[in-house]
């Protein structure tokens, strides 16, 4: 299961040409001038890192001081970086998780865990090159019993949330290697994982290949677009098409939803609109949940806010009345099957405080901790809590730009 591996000269090589390639790549679309610099900057700036950052912060910061990460990579991570889903037969790795992991990895300041996952990510997903290849989605023990890429069709949640920590940890760690990787994945989702559909622009598909069934019709995940990642892309590249992402990311949130609850799928038609998925139909579950996730843990200043703290009112509702957030539920009508796992409610916990509900909240972390303390939890389930206590405790918010906040960025002298 040990990710091959690729010489650090010749991807310490790879990357300052790729660095020295930005403007070429990223100057189509328009992120960065002829000279290799965004507009207002020096040449060969890195949009968010201060033009004299060459070095990492201090080795004196706080490190990996949150008890419950520690847990996670205990349970979850392998010695050479991958996040398995022990509960799957494959034994799988998805490039969800290992984006995730490294968003966990920069908020606890855990930089040797940060760059395992990214060598293992770019070793056994991207094969060996991130610079050339968006990761696969899915990696794990195949039919055959050999270990590899499963499908690699890659996943563009787990693109963006990786062009983003690389961005925030480049601009925050003052490690232009990671910037340049942010940038250069940036644009290669503009290039591969959008598509311009009629009636909403530029529009981030799930997937480069699979999701575009008929010539009018695109099938779209809600979940995949969290708007302060959007928000953060957009900023940091003004003048590439990711500002054209900004609206309809806010549409595939805002207007399929019914009821005040989110659909895992939806399907988009040229002239028609959203409409209801032809395979997952009106359920909202394991996707959909991520949607309150994201709405909750935007900035209180965020211009996205408004609008997405009163769009979910049925599932507050439902919390409420039954206790729990569903599994699954009909967001037609609100019938749901049984209650979600402990991740669910975690999930919940900044949309329940940050619309005021305070003891609502408290309510679902207790739930959290007793479901939790009852058995383990799976990978995903995990993944959730970690987003919701570890915002709920303080660990990390988003600015209204979308930039990532997090306590020991204040106290971390650079040298």
């Amino acid at each position: 299961m040990d990710g091959r591996t690729t010489g650090t000269g010749n991807r310490r090589r790879a990357l300052l040409r790729a660095f020295g390639a930005c403007a070429a790549t990223f100057g189509a679309l328009g992120g960065l001038n002829s000279a290799g610099a965004a507009p207002s900057t020096r040449k060969g700036a890195v949009p968010g890192v201060p033009p004299d950052a060459n070095a990492s912060v201090s080795p004196h910061c706080p490190g990996d001081d949150w008890p419950a990460w520690h847990q996670f990579k205990t349970r979850f991570l392998s010695a050479d970086g991958r996040v398995m889903d022990r509960s799957m037969e494959d034994q799988r790795t998805v490039s969800e998780g290992q984006a995730y992991g490294l968003f966990f990895s920069l908020v606890a300041n855990d930089r040797a865990t940060f760059d395992k996952l990214l060598a293992w990510t770019e070793s056994n997903l991207a094969q060996g090159d991130l610079i050339a290849h968006l990761p696969a989605w899915l990696w794990g023990r195949k039919t055959d019993g050999q270990w590899g890429v499963i499908d690699g069709n890659p996943a563009s949640d787990a693109d963006l949330w990786m062009a983003y920590v690389f961005a925030e940890a480049g601009r925050l760690w003052r490690v232009r290697r990671y910037a340049a990787l942010g940038a250069l994945l940036a644009r290669r989702i503009l290039a591969q994982e959008t598509d311009f559909v009629p009636g909403l622009g530029r529009t981030l598909l799930p997937a480069p290949a699979g999701f575009h069934p008929a010539a009018d019709q695109w099938r779209l995940n809600p979940s995949y677009v969290p708007m302060q990642v959007v928000r953060r892309l957009a900023g940091l590249f003004p003048d590439s098409g990711w500002p054209g992402l900004i609206n309809s990311s806010l549409q595939q949130i805002v207007d399929p939803s019914s009821g005040g609850f989110a659909p895992e799928w939806t399907l988009y038609r040229a002239g028609h609109g959203f409409q209801l998925d032809p395979q997952t139909q009106a359920e909202g579950s394991y996707n959909a949940i991520r949607v309150y996730l994201w709405a909750g843990m935007l900035a209180p200043e965020s211009p996205d806010t408004q609008v997405l703290s009163r769009k979910f009112e049925g599932m507050l509702r439902y919390v409420a009345q039954h206790g729990a957030p569903p599994e699954r539920v009909d967001i037609r009508n609100g019938t749901a099957s049984r209650d979600g796992p402990a991740g669910f409610s975690a999930a919940l916990l900044p949309l329940l405080q940050s619309t005021g509900n305070a003891e609502g909240a408290r309510a679902q972390e207790a739930r959290v901790r007793a479901l939790d303390a009852q058995s383990e939890p799976g990978y995903y389930s995990a993944a959730l809590s970690l987003f919701g206590l570890g915002w709920q405790a303080g660990r990390f918010r988003f600015a209204a730009d979308g930039a990532l906040q997090l306590p020991w960025e204040a106290v971390c002298a650079t040298r």
